[in-house]
């Protein structure tokens, strides 16, 4: 790969700009992704605005960040598997069968979170 011998100030640039181009390829090719996204452009002032510390805002806009970057990790996986062959193969199946129980876990801990942090505070 070009820049592998970069140091400094430059490898940090161009690290940069290779996770933008990672980004944009995440959000024109994955769909979970962009419906992650709109979840947090609506769950994030939600949590900053409903969390009452700064650890409960922390945790509820965290958590949904926490699910954006398990997908990104899922996508590289599932890129990564695509790449080596189309071919069904059940070693090919189960990488990605486990990368989308992560993607998984992770809503579920957001969930999790948000109900715990909310539950008190519900007019019932």
């Amino acid at each position: 790969m070009a820049g592998q011998n970069l140091k400094g100030f430059a490898r940090i640039y161009a690290a940069f700009f290779h996770s933008v181009r990672g980004f944009k390829a995440t959000w024109m090719h994955e769909e979970a992704f962009r419906q992650e996204v709109y979840l947090f452009v609506i769950a994030g002032p939600l949590g900053l605005w409903l969390g009452e510390t700064p650890i409960e805002k922390t945790l509820l806009t965290g958590s949904i960040i926490l699910v954006m970057i398990v997908e990104l990790l899922n996508t590289g996986i599932e890129i990564v598997v695509d790449r080596i062959s189309f071919e069904r193969h059940e070693l090919s199946g189960r990488a990605k069968d486990v990368g989308s129980a992560a993607v998984l876990s992770s809503l579920a801990l957001a969930g999790l979170t948000w109900g715990l942090i909310m539950w008190p505070n519900l007019p019932f």
